[in-house]
């Protein structure tokens, strides 16, 4: 379409004007008129196809980057810094879109523009064609401004991609991880993640179509200029004013060149640039996953909280196995320890039983009990629940009949009462309520200003270390799993909030299988049975009374 005004040009000069047609003349006027504004229409349809296109690669790319990421082990997670990760589903997100919408497509755009535009040049005046070529000027393309409403529209991407990337930051390191792991679910957090990475597409559709109208209805002044141009030179030349030739056509399509083969010369460093982007993209999306579910395996149904250990043995697994090694700026070869954790351990934990499980800092308790929620697979042997291998069960299933309290609970960056329903999101009030007066945390929420809509600040910064506490117990409680496991669940504690959480733990262990991990000989005196774990192995195993 952007070769009809020269040729229509030239029609007018070579026979409209010679035959003093003036009708053909406005007639070859209108028709370069509508053949301008038809290509723009045509460009900007392109360019809203274009970004669609493009912005929906990002908000795919960065879903199924974030469903990703979700499955991947907890060691990923202790070995890649949450920043390495961020960048991954932002930077290079960005620049996968741009190999595919900006630099393909205007390397498509420029060799159908010079091709068409030097053929047609060679057929109208092969000589002036080369000799054109020959002194072709480097094009350099123009500054563009911006107006107000499309850096408005920018800062609200900007706002948007914030937001996004602040959930991203507080569920990515290793504390959010393991709670999204175990109180969580991956279709939750991806709708969450999908309703901002969505406003961050629409947003850049926006302003993708602000500018690129601005930009047309420039482009479409000077092409009906052009022809304004043309048509009342053509009349003057019928007046035997002026004269023309086929050289006023070549003039005009001389100009068509020098834009595309600019493009064409940057697009090589642009296409390289991109395809780094698309390699570190899949460089994720293909990390292999080595905890996911087995192909037959089954829910965990009405769980009774049996826990077998058999024969256990356990090692970390290496780089190789659970990282990215581009994603590790701090990876040093040959730096995974060869040593296992734990060697040929077993245990039994019986429905209903409480175990304190005890031993020097390092021993491996934390491991030992990261095994039943398979935060890890064992290395060798098997942990079973209800007599079935925790590999044969869905993870889903097993770890809503897990719960877990941490030495040091991770609570999100939203209100107390979000913070509880994350293990329970359709929790009542009156169950949440239930759950804090159960951990002793009702009163001291309620004395707040906002209570239970108290945003406690990333990683629960607002909160002492014994109200975290106790609120990853009232989270817990809130969860009502068959299976508890406390790691030093009260050593935030002062002795006299201890005494009443620790009345709390008492009642919810009630009918529950739970695994205690503790110091303090008050916490572990009302175990039915006490291992005591060292140098991998369990060197004792009874009650209090028997092990004093």
């Amino acid at each position: 379409l952007a070769l009809v005004p020269p040729l229509v040009v030239r029609q007018i000069l070579d026979h409209a004007i010679p035959d003093a047609d003036r009708t053909a003349i406005w007639v070859l006027a209108g028709i370069a008129v509508a053949a301008a504004l038809i290509d723009a229409a045509l460009q900007i349809v392109q360019r809203w196809c274009s970004a669609r296109v493009g912005e929906g690669l990002i908000a795919d790319l960065r879903r199924a980057l974030y469903a990703k990421v979700q499955r991947l082990p907890i060691a990923f997670f202790t070995r890649t810094p949450t920043g390495a990760i961020t960048s991954r589903l932002n930077n290079d997100v960005v620049g996968a879109q741009t190999a595919v919408t900006s630099t393909l497509g205007s390397v498509v755009s420029n060799v159908i523009v010079l091709v068409t535009t030097l053929t047609t040049m060679l057929l109208l005046e092969w000589r002036l064609t080369l000799l054109a070529l020959i002194v072709l000027p480097i094009f350099i393309v123009p500054a563009r401004r911006v107006g107000r409403r499309l850096q408005g529209i920018s800062r609200e991407q900007m706002q948007h991609n914030a937001a996004m990337n602040t959930q991203m930051t507080e569920r990515f390191n290793v504390s959010g991880a393991t709670l999204v792991k175990l109180f969580g679910s991956l279709d939750r957090e991806s709708a969450t993640f999908a309703h901002q990475a969505n406003a961050v597409r629409d947003a850049g559709v926006r302003a993708a179509m602000l500018g690129r109208v601005f930009f047309v209805a420039l482009g479409l002044v000077a092409a009906v200029g052009t022809a304004a141009i043309y048509g009342i030179g053509a009349q003057l030349v019928v007046s035997g004013d002026i004269s023309a030739g086929t050289l006023v056509a070549l003039a005009a399509l001389v100009t068509r060149i020098y834009q595309p083969l600019t493009g064409l010369t940057n697009a090589r460093v642009d296409l390289m640039t991109s395809m780094v982007s698309f390699e570190r993209v899949f460089e994720v999306l293909d990390a292999p996953e080595p905890i996911t579910d087995r192909p037959r395996a089954f829910d965990l149904v009405d769980p009774g909280g049996m826990v077998e250990f058999r024969n256990v043995t356990f090692r970390y697994p290496p780089a190789d196995e659970s990282s990215i090694a581009s994603m590790e700026t701090q990876a040093i070869p040959g730096a995974d320890p060869d040593i296992d954790v734990l060697t040929d351990v077993s245990l039994v934990l019986e429905p209903g039983e409480t175990v304190a499980l005890v031993g020097a800092s390092g021993a491996g308790k934390s491991t030992f009990a990261s095994l039943i929620p398979r935060l890890y697979d064992v290395t060798s042997g098997a942990v079973a629940v209800d007599g079935t291998d925790v590999r044969d069960l869905t993870l889903s299933s097993l770890r809503k009949a897990v719960g877990v309290v941490s030495q040091d609970p991770h609570l999100f960056h939203e209100s107390i009462g979000d913070n509880l329903r994350y293990a329970d999101p359709a929790a009542t009030d009156e169950h949440v309520v239930e759950a804090c007066r159960a951990a002793r945390i009702h009163d001291t929420i309620a004395a707040l200003p906002d209570g239970y809509g108290t945003v406690v600040g990333e990683r629960g910064y607002r909160l002492s270390g014994g109200e975290k506490q106790r609120l990853a117990i009232a989270r817990l409680l809130l969860k009502n799993p068959a299976i508890m496991i406390l790691d030093e669940a009260t050593s935030h504690l002062d002795n006299d909030n201890e005494a009443q959480v620790q009345a709390s733990i008492d009642a919810a262990l009630s009918g529950r299988t739970a695994l205690v991990i503790a110091h303090r000989l008050s916490t572990v005196r009302s175990a039915d049975r006490i291992a005591v774990l060292d140098g991998g192995n369990i060197v004792e195993l009874g009650s209090h009374d028997e092990l004093v």
